[in-house]
């Protein structure tokens, strides 16, 4: 069994072959929490037909792609920014506003912290409360807000916890920050996958706060990280400037600006993950809620945060159970406030969720009822 400080994301598929002897083809990732749809026929097919696109440059201002975007996150194209992928924006975003002290609400991603510290800022944690089931107590967290800081950072729905706060309470932030001169990032990557999306987003916001960017991406919900695609909305004209003024120009390349547009037109497939997304999403925590051996807190995003609370089983032990079956879930010890009890696996098939739940069982449970 792996030690503790052997453990893996989404994207180690290499570092699994070599440990394990598993070819990554044989494995299914339940940590990567991508649609499991994989790319829609249409894009597919669409895309190889114009491959000679990338014998001439994209729109350098990508007018087109910016006006799907605005159509399919019902929000105006001169309120967004277009990226490779969410991490260039996220890099772009901290370069330009220079945070000198940011609150991130953890547990979360760490790239968060990284780039803040790299842009020479600090970083402090408001930490989800698992007595609360990794809900936002809001009216706690406004009273930990100040005039030292000068940036708060959240991802809703949040990874790993798939809670999510909606956007009632997200204007009593934001109203509570303005108060003190702070800006707020919001990453939105997974909030497509929620069956509550118009009730969580916050790009309606952008059209009354200057104090907001909203960040999302193609990687997870379009199932395209290869491409590196990622948009931000907000509605301060200026700090657009200034990030497009720093912006190298055409850093998305000519493929990727018509894929783009292919996707977020493509309704059917907007659909269908919802519909599967949104199905097994029931049924898998319904399941998982009926036994007494795990803890489960209830899902927003396309995956499901579980403590295990049998005695002799723990997260390095279940994620090696379940990966010489060929199935990746998550040990969520690297998050910040989470320990050796926590996994996440994200929504696979119906079919792999099964086998999943199979895995799951053996140590857990002796059958599935």
């Amino acid at each position: 069994m792996l030690k503790h400080k052997d453990h893996f994301h989404g994207s180690d598929l290499e570092k699994i072959e070599q440990i394990y002897g598993i070819k990554k083809e044989a494995i299914v990732s339940f940590s990567a929490n991508v649609n499991p749809l994989g790319i829609s026929n249409h894009l597919r097919n669409s895309l190889s037909a114009q491959l000679d696109a990338i014998t001439t440059y994209p729109d350098r201002e990508y007018k087109a792609l910016r006006a799907c975007i605005a159509k399919y996150a019902d929000t105006q194209s001169e309120n967004i920014i277009v990226g490779n992928g969410s991490t260039e924006l996220i890099s772009l975003f901290i370069q330009t506003y220079h945070p000198k002290k940011a609150l991130i609400l953890g547990p979360t991603y760490s790239e968060y912290e990284r780039e803040i510290t790299l842009g020479g800022g600090t970083t402090l944690y408001y930490p989800l409360k698992e007595e609360l089931n990794f809900e936002m107590d809001v009216d706690d967290f406004c009273r930990h807000l100040h005039d030292g800081l000068d940036l708060i950072v959240l991802c809703n729905p949040n990874n790993p916890t798939s809670t999510a706060i909606n956007a009632s309470k997200m204007r009593q932030i934001l109203d509570a920050c303005l108060q003190y001169g702070i800006f707020v990032m919001v990453d939105e990557t997974y909030v497509e996958f929620t069956d509550a999306r118009d009730h969580i987003t916050s790009i309606p916001l952008t059209n009354y706060y200057t104090n907001l960017i909203i960040l999302r991406g193609t990687s997870k919900f379009f199932a395209s990280p290869g491409l590196r695609l990622g948009y931000a909305v907000t509605g301060n004209q200026d700090l657009i400037k200034q990030i497009n003024t720093r912006q190298n120009p055409w850093s998305i390349n000519s493929l990727a600006e018509i894929a783009g547009r292919l996707m977020f037109q493509d309704k059917e497939y907007v659909s269908e993950t919802q519909k599967l997304i949104n199905s097994e999403r029931s049924r898998l925590y319904q399941l998982l809620s009926s036994w007494d051996s795990v803890k489960i807190y209830r899902p927003m995003g396309n995956f499901i945060l579980v403590k295990i609370l049998k005695d002799d089983v723990d997260a390095d032990l279940l994620f090696d159970h379940c990966i010489r079956k060929g199935l990746m879930i998550r040990n969520c010890s690297t998050f910040p406030f989470l320990d050796n009890r926590f996994i996440r696996f994200c929504i696979m098939s119906p079919e792999e969720n099964d086998r999943l739940m199979e895995a799951f069982a053996e140590l857990l449970r002796p059958s599935i009822s």
